[in-house]
């Protein structure tokens, strides 16, 4: 049941920003806490796509912070949320047999990080009378988020 709600979690960071969860999950399968071996995404623990998915999610943490960054409900951006999510989630359940309620899980995740994460920052946002301190505090918690997730997920 756990592993349920950590491919809903992850989902939700993917919500949060698009390019972290994957990137975690990589991670985890570089460092073997997601054995991924003999499955069809054990290549994700590979060097570069690992380096890749890192160097995508470092690309994002900067570029959210530019003024013409579009919105995450648009539906291109939002779209990319609910496919990372969906991926994610599927990859944290592979190695259970039960990949494809991940992907459903994380996509319902990404949902739910993409809307409410959006909620979240406007209103920090109004509180703070800037946009900037709510980026970098959504930043914090999809990162550490994430990293939380896949150590204790696991």
């Amino acid at each position: 049941m756990s592993l349920y709600l950590f491919a809903l979690l992850i989902g939700a960071v993917a919500g949060l920003r698009a390019m972290t969860a994957p990137a975690a999950v990589a991670w985890a399968a570089r460092l073997g806490w997601l054995p991924l071996a003999g499955f069809p995404l054990s290549w994700l623990g590979g060097v570069i796509p690992v380096l890749v998915l890192t160097a995508l999610a470092a690309l994002e943490l900067v570029g959210d912070q530019l003024p013409k960054t579009p919105s995450r409900k648009v539906p291109v951006q939002f779209i990319t949320r609910v496919l990372t999510g969906a991926f994610s989630g599927a990859a944290l359940m592979m190695p259970s047999g039960h990949w494809l309620r991940g992907a459903v899980i994380g996509a319902v995740g990404a949902v739910i990080g993409t809307l409410g994460g959006a909620e979240a920052r406007a209103r920090l946002a109004r509180l703070f009378g800037k946009d900037t301190p709510a980026a970098l505090i959504e930043d914090v918690i999809a990162v550490g988020g994430a990293i939380l997730i896949v150590a204790v997920a696991l």
